[in-house]
């Protein structure tokens, strides 16, 4: 130990930090300055190998997808066969019925004017001419008159598959219920018979959609739709001016469907087929039946005097 007056030079004083201050100056564990220091030394080979890791995983990811999609297309080819003749199969049937369906509506048709002869044969003229007056109202019989005809038709399809007009605005295609407005507001403005795309309309008929199809009285119908009314020269003038029509072009003008309304001389429009009738049924003739007593002769039976009273033994239900 030398004397504070000599001019030897004393060893500074080391002082071993505690761990909160270490934790403060070295926030970084030694393993990553370690690394650092050994990647300044050699990047290239800490790059390649970083680059074949990811080329390896993205070969296997590829090959892995490109197994799913082969094995995926493999299995789609392999039901396509089966499902082309499946659906060959239906269209087949599908336009089977369609053309027995209309042989069959040709064959009332002409079995409905045969009977129509008949009674017509059978009848007094006056009788005859109110049957036909009923069944022009009533949809039963063909009629013929000016009126006017409204077709509406679907928004047109480019070539690339996009439709004219805003999509935005509603769809670009007719639906069932703007025939069913169309054919309310002629019925309104004075129809007195109304036929779409030659399906005459009936006090039970119906207007409905089965998927993107529109069913008339369970007859499908196509674009383009042409509703025929036969009516007052008034008509065009009072449908034009009805809430339906102010609908149809505003739609028509936003989403690109076609909506006309014109004027047609001698329209002719078909029959209704013959309804069902599921409630009504024909009375019973009333019969006489014995009310009051009487004498009973020797076969046990009761007769009725002059005094007695007869009731029908059936009514109408």
């Amino acid at each position: 130990m030398s004397a504070p007056g000599d001019g030897s030079k004393r060893p500074a004083r080391l002082f071993t930090p505690d761990f909160l201050t270490e934790l403060f100056q070295n926030p970084l564990d030694p393993g990553y300055a370690d690394a650092a220091a050994r990647r300044r030394q050699d990047p290239a080979s800490t790059a390649g190998w970083r680059g074949a890791s990811a080329r390896a995983v993205a070969v296997v990811v590829v090959a892995a997808v490109g197994f799913l999609f082969a094995v995926a297309y493999r299995e789609t080819m392999a039901d396509e066969p089966s499902r082309s003749q499946a659906r060959a199969a239906l269209i087949a049937q599908i336009k089977q019925r369609e053309a027995e369906t209309d042989a069959m509506t040709a064959r009332a048709a002409r079995l409905r004017e045969e009977v129509g002869r008949q009674r017509d044969a059978a009848l007094s003229g006056s009788q005859a001419a109110r049957l036909r007056n009923l069944e022009a109202g009533t949809g039963l019989g063909r009629v013929r008159g000016d009126g006017v005809v409204v077709k509406l038709a679907d928004a047109a399809v480019q070539d690339d598959g996009a439709v004219n007009g805003d999509s935005a605005a509603g769809p670009s295609r007719v639906i069932y219920s703007d025939l069913q407005k169309v054919a309310n507001d002629l019925w309104a403005s004075g129809a007195e018979a109304i036929a779409i795309n030659g399906q005459r309309l009936t006090a039970t008929s119906t207007i409905r959609s089965a998927g993107a199809a529109i069913l008339v009285d369970f007859r499908p119908v196509t674009s383009p739709y042409e509703v025929s009314a036969i009516g007052p020269r008034s008509l065009r003038d009072r449908f034009d001016d009805s809430r339906s029509a102010y609908l149809m072009r505003r739609v028509a003008r936003d989403t690109g469907l076609s909506f006309e309304v014109r004027r047609a001389g001698d329209l002719t429009l078909p029959a209704a087929p013959e309804p069902r009738l599921r409630y009504a049924q024909p009375s019973v003739s009333p019969s006489p039946s014995p009310a009051g007593s009487g004498a009973v002769g020797s076969s046990g039976a009761g007769s009725s005097g002059p005094g007695s009273s007869s009731r029908p033994s059936g009514g109408v239900r």
